[in-house]
């Protein structure tokens, strides 16, 4: 196969592609898309509101308007109708838990040559929304992420047949939900942080399904897993972690299980040589410059992770570009 290598062209644009995507995250963590879409205003209004400066207000509302993402009439800026239920607060198919998530992160991938050659993230930066916000847009942004593709991916993969799951690190109960609706009369476990919990706990309390989830806060890192379930589901969590730190978690999950039950690992999993697909390569880096261990992995090291835990069996049961794989094994 021949490989079209980027031109000149291609690769200054590629270099100045932060761009665009600072300013939709600046008017993301500021609300502005909800400030706007209630009350339209000028620049001037929107710096007080918002507290900040006028000119450099000015600018970025400016900046938003060009890449419409805002519409500007008379001096008067309001987010286009289009585009309220993607950019809005408490719209259902909002997008700025994801937005504001990706700025978190941006901010370490900024730092990248230094974690290159320090071999650790650059020392963490807290957004202009605080600690907790950004706590809260991670576990948001990751239904964000999974809530539209969810069903399809179970469906996908068969879909699995289990008596009582255990969601390990399940953040709201997006997964929880799917795969218990493919599988009418189970109940789950959903097991994560405190902060995860109250956020699974109201939504699972206004679905058909709330008197089947048993909701348990714990640390994984730190604390044992919930027992005597037969499926354990342990969806974008691998690739935060070492091998090392895998593997003990992966003895946890063996701990947990029946004899007979399974694992099931969604990531995103990589060919032998770690440069396929192009989104795994690129996510390996967003964990160099976001946590001490992660990366991204093969199916031959989740296997042989796998086995050093005890179980046997590893198969992939899904493929697939994105996180959306799943590797299987069973405990005997």
């Amino acid at each position: 196969m021949t490989k079209h290598y980027p031109d000149r062209a291609r690769i200054l644009e590629m270099s100045e592609s932060f761009m665009a995507a600072c300013v939709l995250g600046a008017a993301a963590e500021l609300d502005l898309f909800t400030l706007l879409a209630d009350e339209p205003g000028t620049a001037e209004q929107v710096a007080e509101r918002t507290g900040g400066d006028c000119r450099c207000t000015e600018a970025l509302l400016d900046a938003a308007a060009s890449l419409d993402l805002l519409d500007k009439d008379d001096g008067v800026y309001r987010t286009p109708e289009p585009l309220v239920p993607y950019l809005t607060e408490g719209a259902e198919q909002t997008a700025l838990p994801m937005v504001r998530h990706r700025m978190n992160v941006l901010r370490g991938w900024a730092q990248l040559a230094w974690t290159a050659r320090a071999g650790v993230p650059f020392p963490r930066q807290v957004s202009i929304r605080g600690l907790v916000a950004d706590r809260e847009a991670f576990v948001a942004a990751m239904h964000t992420a999974s809530g539209p593709i969810a069903d399809d991916v179970i469906t996908r993969w068969g879909p699995p047949r289990f008596g009582h799951l255990l969601d390990v690190g399940g953040a709201s109960g997006t997964w929880t939900l799917a795969l218990l609706r493919a599988m009418p009369g189970a109940r789950a476990t959903l097991f994560d942080l405190p902060d995860a919990v109250e956020q699974a706990r109201e939504r699972i309390g206004s679905t058909e399904f709330k008197d089947r989830v048993t909701l348990t806060a714990g640390d994984f890192y730190r604390d044992e897993l919930p027992g005597g379930v037969d499926l354990a589901w342990v969806s974008a969590i691998v690739h935060q972690h070492s091998r090392k730190d895998n593997r003990e978690l992966f003895r946890k999950v063996y701990r947990a299980l029946e004899p007979g039950g399974r694992i099931a690992i969604r990531d995103v999993v990589m060919s032998p040589d770690h440069t396929a697909p192009t989104f795994g390569a690129l996510f390996a880096i967003n964990m160099i410059v976001n946590t001490d261990g992660g990366g991204t992995f093969s199916f031959e090291e989740l296997a042989e992770d796998l086995e050093a835990a005890g179980f046997v069996d590893p198969e992939p049961a899904v493929k697939a570009e994105d996180m959306s794989s799943i590797v299987t094994a069973v405990k005997p």
